[in-house]
């Protein structure tokens, strides 16, 4: 595992290093499956990420191709230039708090923007801990997610229908279920 660690960041700094930075990236990895490689700030933050976080989408895509290569035991890699993935992901979370409060409020489907696939994982993980369900649909760059409740949960909307519903039947002699005896079945 070490020495994936290594050769990864020794990797991207080289890589770096042909625009003419010469910096120290941190390179670990917590859970032992993807290697996290942090590179520090600089005055070409910009360049590296590049549009939409692209650029740096795409080195992590190199490194992780020549671990491959290299047939080093960790191959999966997380590259973040500046913190840009970190606060584009709490940027993200709060936008997502949002879109699950309107879904477990109303009980509508909601069909969210086209995402990346670690922004999708983000959003699978936040339904699920806040009692959602989430379907990727689409494909390539056109994949995004549906927020949708989960089977046998009551929305707020629900809850107040239902209230609705027995106040009716209360105060109704007639309610709904009872057909009318002069009407055929059909």
């Amino acid at each position: 595992m070490e020495e994936s660690i290594q050769f990864a960041k020794k990797y991207i700094e080289d890589m770096l290093s042909f625009y003419g930075l010469n910096v120290d990236v941190y390179a670990t990895s917590e859970d032992g499956e993807v290697i996290e490689l942090s590179v520090p700030s600089t005055h070409m933050n910009g360049f590296l990420i590049g549009n939409r976080g692209d650029t740096m989408r795409s080195m992590q895509y190199l490194v992780s191709m020549a671990l491959k290569n290299k047939e080093m035991e960790i191959v999966r890699v997380n590259v973040d230039i500046a913190d840009y993935k970190k606060q584009r992901s709490q940027r993200l979370e709060e936008r997502a708090q949002e879109w699950l409060k309107q879904v477990k409020e109303t009980g509508n489907e909601r069909h969210l923007p086209t995402m990346n696939a670690a922004d999708r994982r983000t959003i699978h993980r936040l339904a699920s801990e806040n009692g959602l369900e989430t379907e990727s649909v689409g494909e390539g760059r056109d994949r995004h997610i549906v927020l949708m409740m989960a089977d046998g949960v009551i929305t707020a909307e629900d809850s107040s229908e239902a209230t609705h519903e027995k106040t009716d039947e209360a105060g109704d002699t007639k309610n709904e279920d009872t057909k009318d005896e002069s009407e055929p079945e059909s």
